[in-house]
């Protein structure tokens, strides 16, 4: 992997973890149209530390409160009727899905799932939820001519149930084309709520299941020669710094604003990659490492 390549591919990955798009699926079709190799599994977990390291300082302060009120909770019991040492709970709760799925889905991730017609597949499919998810929390907000706004759900609503029913909407996120702050925001509203209510633990939940697998990757990198580590570092600085800039933006925008661009974004690039790939422009398997 190049110097520039690496810029590209970081840039690539903090634009676009915590949008709605999918990362993992732009990195794939980088890499494809750019006649790259696949950057692979290893070198995308590794820059997500560099994404959820962004997380980690942009939520420092709800993090650093909840970990304290989740380690009290472990010897007070009147601490665990704390909302933030509930949230610690729910994290973990949350979290089971999709490192069940991580492990035992490994090698499908790392192989069959990153054909580009499975990619497009979701990127239509997923879009199209994000966007009946986004119209039925505009309708309850925004209630109607004979019917008042909807009070929605906050984070104070959250319970295991709810923890685990998003939990396994970002287990869907290994399959690339899904994205997990999509699949996670949509599966919040359709559960009723609030936007920027879904987002924050969306963003929360990332935290754990994205730094093991990380540090996962990290080990399996570590004893073996197949890792650039100079540009994998690069790219995940880039990451970073760009990541942070989309969180703040983001978050102010989810707040108000629709899924609307991001939904049509999806489908549009999905099409084209189906016609792409069905007119033998693109390979199926192109950009893959090795080949």
């Amino acid at each position: 992997m190049s110097w520039f390549e690496s810029l590209v591919l970081g840039l690539v990955q903090g634009l676009t973890e915590f949008l709605p798009v999918s990362s993992s699926a732009h990195l794939r079709l980088t890499a494809a149209f750019s006649g790259w190799h696949d950057p692979g599994a290893a070198f995308t977990a590794i820059t997500q530390i560099g994404t959820e390291t962004a997380v980690l300082i942009y939520f420092r302060k709800d993090i650093v409160r909840i970990l304290t009120a989740w380690f009290r909770s472990l010897y007070d019991g009147a601490a665990r009727r704390d909302h933030d040492a509930r949230m610690g709970w729910l994290v973990i709760v949350g979290s089971i899905p999709i490192g069940v799925l991580g492990l035992t889905l490994k090698d499908q991730i790392e192989g069959p799932f990153r054909d580009l017609r499975i990619t497009a597949t979701m990127l239509v499919v997923v879009g199209v939820v994000m966007g009946i998810a986004d119209r039925l929390a505009a309708r309850d907000e925004k209630g109607g001519r004979h019917r008042a706004p909807k009070q929605r759900k906050t984070l104070e609503n959250l319970g295991v149930k709810d923890g685990l029913i998003y939990g396994c909407c970002q287990a869907m996120a290994l399959v690339p084309g899904v994205s997990r702050s999509g699949a996670t925001i949509s599966g919040g509203l359709f559960m009723g709520y609030k936007r920027e209510a879904a987002a924050r633990y969306s963003f929360l939940l990332a935290v754990p299941a994205v730094l093991a697998s990380g540090l996962f990757e990290l080990k399996d990198a570590m004893e073996g020669d197949h890792v650039a580590w100079g540009p994998t570092l690069f790219a995940t600085v880039i990451a970073f710094g760009s990541g942070y800039a989309v969180i703040a933006w983001f978050m102010k925008y989810i707040s108000t604003k629709s899924f609307m661009p991001f939904v049509w974004y999806r489908i549009v690039l999905g099409i084209l990659l189906f016609v792409l790939v069905g007119a033998g422009v693109l390979s199926p398997h192109a950009g893959e490492s090795g080949g």
